[in-house]
């Protein structure tokens, strides 16, 4: 029998399976067994590419990262670029939401989350941002596009009127956030994404005068 012309197994196709399974089911979820089954392949083979199940884990990870678009630092001014980047940023996240737990301990050595992290302070820095501060913007943003991109805030409450009505009168349309939930939850990103460069904005001038 010929050989194929393609390996039948690369870094790029355990790295796309092993973020399959993570979407579908969870971290916990993702073994070099089950990733082998539904590779078809023996578990051995994956060392072939990968040492341990954390360095797929990483691998995987960083192939999120690298979804994030980067292109607007050095092109746009310092409050445009950290808004457009933000929204690229929480789309990716929220594309793969069972990674974000992973994603939000910080970059470790994988290159495209330093990449993204470098971009991003570079930015400050060279728009005039003083070092400190440039760090301090770079972790809030990070906390807070993770932390809005974990979990959907609206679908968190239950759609039964009869749960808020004696309890929680001021709760008495909670029961309606499910059904509008994708544009509460949008929404409530754009505002606090609003509030805070308009507070940088502010800062940025006081530590200019």
């Amino acid at each position: 029998m010929a050989r194929p012309r393609l390996p039948l197994l690369d870094r790029g196709r355990i790295v796309e399976r092993a973020i399959a399974i993570i979407d579908a089911d969870g971290l916990d979820a993702l073994s070099t067994r089950r990733l082998a089954q539904e590779l078809n392949v023996r578990a051995p083979s994956l060392y072939n590419h990968f040492a341990t199940k954390e360095e797929i884990l990483d691998a995987a990870a960083d192939a999120i990262i690298a979804e994030v678009d980067l292109s607007m630092f050095g092109q746009a001014p310092w409050p445009e670029a950290l808004t457009r980047w933000a929204r690229a940023y929480r789309a990716a996240l929220a594309a793969h939401p069972h990674a974000v737990p992973f994603l939000a301990h910080g970059p470790a050595r994988r290159p495209a989350a330093l990449r993204l992290a470098a971009a991003v302070y570079g930015a400050l820095v060279d728009a005039g941002w003083p070092p400190r501060e440039a760090t301090h913007i770079g972790a809030m943003m990070r906390y807070f596009v993770a932390g809005s991109a974990l979990g959907s805030f609206a679908q968190g409450f239950p759609d039964d009127p009869a749960v808020y009505a004696q309890q929680y009168p001021t709760l008495s349309g909670a029961h309606r956030l499910r059904e509008h939930g994708e544009k509460v939850d949008e929404g409530a990103f754009e505002m606090g994404l609003s509030a805070i460069v308009a507070g940088l904005e502010i800062k940025f001038q006081e530590l200019k005068a």
